[in-house]
């Protein structure tokens, strides 16, 4: 045996540089030609090849554990197993043409953005919904664990984040007397999400007899804001009645009444009528995906009356086949507007489209506000951002910073009617790598106090000129384009 190791051990010893090399090679053609033939956009092929082959190795084992999307085999592995969710067709549906029919003298063109998205969606436009702006002076904790405590059937919820925290235990106390009562209750946590404190807040849920799950788990020991492909869906449905979405984690900083110690300004919707289905919808996919236990019947789906008068579509977005819808509705929101676009959002790094996008609207005589915080909680996002401003700002995009505390809201306000609420933001990460939630309305009523609450944030604002862009030190310029080389991966 020796005499058969020995010169295996001589040869690698005088050869293991080359092998190195080698090796290097192989994975650097394997990894690049990878992100050549698969990443849609140029910008993430470039990028991540330019970081493979100047990362010997490095390069490679990141784009292997951060560059592959693994959702859709993931996917069709689960559904191999396990047929499709059969959820019952939800009515009354609204055409483009019913739509035209609805909305006021001058705003019938967005009729052809109903049209857009439902091409886009493949979902219904729904009729007879109802959506209540929760935040601010109206607490959408206090909301949500009121209807946590009314259920009597189901509970079913998703958050990205879930903190172990003051709000944290209220929300586990609640799904725990939830539970006692007998109701059906199931919790989806991104993974990630459910670490950004220590302890998770995972084994006191599962010790309150809570049944949860963990989106995509992951190696890695700890929470990170950069990670890939994760879900940042907030979704709440009661009795499968009542829903909740928008922008709010499950953390004290979103909760005035326990006073934080860094609050955080957000928006939630209070959701009802027919709409709720699709709220639901997206919620028992994920937990099929993640369980394999399918939520059918009436515990789950039933039959929902209308609620109110506002045309409301839910639109799931994610890397799967879910892919860009959300990007093309925000394109096809910005092409169909004629007087005004309020954007609202926290975290603010559109791809080179989405930019000449807005600039084509502004050129077009359009006035298109952007609301972003004036202090990010997540300081390189904010250098990029900063560094790509002067490509709104020069065509004649308004761009605003609202004060601290730090505002995560996010909605779009298209011509006064149309309004485009939920957790997605305007950045690669949410518009191309993890599963987003939002719904599209089409209510002048709804659009218009969002259109209000917009405003009020620009009045308390500072405008941001292009003369003080330019006008950033050498060094700080440097360091916000370095940043900015990293917004595919932000």
């Amino acid at each position: 045996m020796e005499q058969f190791f020995l010169p295996v051990l001589d040869f690698l010893a005088d050869f293991w540089p080359y092998l190195l090399i080698a090796l290097t090679l192989a994975l650097n053609i394997w990894a690049s030609g990878h992100a050549v033939l698969h990443k849609r956009d140029t910008l993430s092929a470039t990028a991540w090849a330019g970081l493979i082959w100047t990362a010997p190795l490095l390069g490679a084992g990141l784009y292997f554990l951060l560059g592959i999307n693994r959702i859709r085999r993931r996917a069709r592995s689960l559904r191999g197993r396990t047929p499709r969710l059969q959820v019952p067709a939800a009515s009354p549906c609204c055409s483009p043409e019913a739509l035209a029919g609805l909305l006021l003298p001058g705003k019938v063109h967005l009729s052809a953005l109903a049209r857009l998205v439902g091409d886009v969606t493949q979902r219904p436009l729904l009729l007879g919904n109802r959506l209540v702006p929760l935040g601010g002076d109206t607490s959408a904790y206090a909301a949500m664990l009121q209807a946590i405590d009314d259920a009597t059937l189901s509970v079913a919820m998703a958050t990205y984040i879930f903190d172990n925290d003051r709000a944290g235990v209220l929300f586990l106390e609640a799904l725990h007397r939830a539970v006692g009562r007998g109701v059906e209750v199931r919790v989806l946590i991104d993974d990630v999400g459910a670490r950004y404190t220590a302890p998770s807040i995972v084994r006191p849920l599962r010790c309150a007899a809570v049944p949860v799950a963990l989106f995509l788990p992951r190696w890695l020991p700890r929470a990170t804001p950069y990670a890939n492909l994760r879900n940042h869906r907030k979704i709440l449905v009661v009795d499968g009645r009542r829903g909740f979405t928008g922008g709010m984690n499950i953390r004290e900083g979103h909760y005035p009444e326990v006073r934080p110690r860094h609050p955080i300004q957000d928006l939630h919707f209070r959701v009802d009528g027919p709409v709720v289905a699709h709220l639901q919808e997206a919620f028992a996919e994920d937990w099929a995906f993640c369980t394999g236990e399918l939520l059918q019947g009436e515990r789950w789906f039933p039959a929902l009356e209308p609620a109110g008068a506002a045309p409301v579509r839910g639109i799931a977005d994610g890397p799967d086949e879910d892919f860009e819808k959300l990007r093309l509705t925000l394109l096809g929101a910005l092409a169909c507007a004629r007087s005004s676009v309020l954007i609202v959002t926290p975290y603010f790094l559109p791809d080179a489209g989405l930019i000449t996008a807005l600039n084509i609207t502004a050129l077009r005589g359009v006035a298109v506000d952007i609301v972003l915080p004036e202090q990010n909680n997540l300081r390189l996002v904010q250098w990029a951002s900063t560094a790509l401003l002067w490509q709104v700002l020069e065509r004649g995009c308004r761009v605003w910073l609202s004060p601290p505390p730090f505002d995560h809201s996010k909605l779009m306000v298209v011509d006064g009617t149309w309004a485009l609420v939920g957790s997605a933001n305007w950045d690669p990460r949410s518009l191309r790598l993890s599963f987003e939630f939002n719904l599209e309305c089409y209510d002048p009523e709804l659009a218009g106090l969002l259109e209000e609450m917009a405003r009020a944030k620009i009045r308390r604002a500072r405008r941001v000129t292009l003369e003080e862009v330019d006008g950033r030190g050498l060094a700080v310029k440097l360091r916000d384009g370095l940043a900015r080389l990293l917004s595919p991966y932000l």
